[in-house]
């Protein structure tokens, strides 16, 4: 799904950024740098937010690969 309409990035691309970071994201704009892009409209923080949300609580990027939600994220734990 296409997050940002301005700057063309998806779910996940997002979601990547985000489980590729090692230090952790806490911000939208952290996401918007990591994708080499700046916000334009700004309509799409909220998504952003959402997503890191969903990552954070899940502990993505932490879990075995046949974890439901990596299935559905797309992320699994680095080998």
């Amino acid at each position: 799904m296409i997050v940002c309409s301005c700057n063309v990035f998806s779910d996940r691309q997002v979601l990547d950024a985000i489980a590729g970071s090692s230090q952790g994201m806490r911000t939208p704009g952290e996401v918007y740098r990591c994708l080499g892009c700046s916000p334009q409209c700004g309509r799409c923080a909220r998504t952003i937010r959402a997503l890191m949300d969903q990552a954070q609580a899940h502990g993505c990027g932490q879990c075995a690969e046949d974890c439901a939600v990596a299935g559905l994220t797309g992320l699994v734990a680095a080998e």
